[in-house]
């Protein structure tokens, strides 16, 4: 176990004992939204783990590197920007699958690019947004932001 890890959750520790403390009514309540949200996520972060095992399982670096490699060029930088515009998958779940695709052969700029769609562009949501914003808003916003998000990964290959 590394240092941040005891860091951070002794500091998780320390705060709700601070918070039980000061008001345990609210501390329990929150609690149990917290249990009730990691119940409603845990499906989801299952199937990501299986697909994460599956993908390491399945698939050969040589093939995950040929599509999103080094050597793909935006071909495959286009491929992981459509991928992580129309998966919706927690922001949170998608950083151990990028490990995963580094690990495998991935260029730094599609993990990037990957990343930032996925959390910029909500494909699943677009329906919900257009609702709310309207159909010329969201559709412009979701473009500027796929435009965005390749423009941060290509600069982020640049610079790594």
């Amino acid at each position: 176990m590394n240092v941040t890890t005891v860091f951070i959750n002794a500091l998780a520790v320390v705060c709700l004992v601070f918070a039980l403390i000061k008001d345990p009514a609210k501390t329990k309540q929150a609690l149990k939204m917290a249990v009730i949200s990691f119940f409603r996520i845990f499906p989801t972060v299952l199937a990501i783990i299986i697909i994460i095992g599956l993908l390491s399982g399945f698939v050969p670096e040589s093939q995950i590197s040929k599509i999103v490699g080094e050597n793909a060029g935006f071909k495959g930088v286009l491929t992981v920007a459509f991928l992580g515009a129309i998966l919706h998958i927690p922001s949170l779940i998608s950083f151990p699958l990028a490990a995963s695709l580094l690990e495998k052969g991935a260029s730094i700029t599609s993990v990037a690019v990957f990343i930032t769609t996925l959390t910029m562009i909500g494909m699943v949501t677009l329906p919900l947004e257009i609702r709310i914003l309207g159909k010329k808003l969201a559709l412009l916003r979701n473009g500027l932001s796929f435009i965005i998000a390749i423009i941060i990964g290509l600069i982020m290959g640049a610079i790594l």
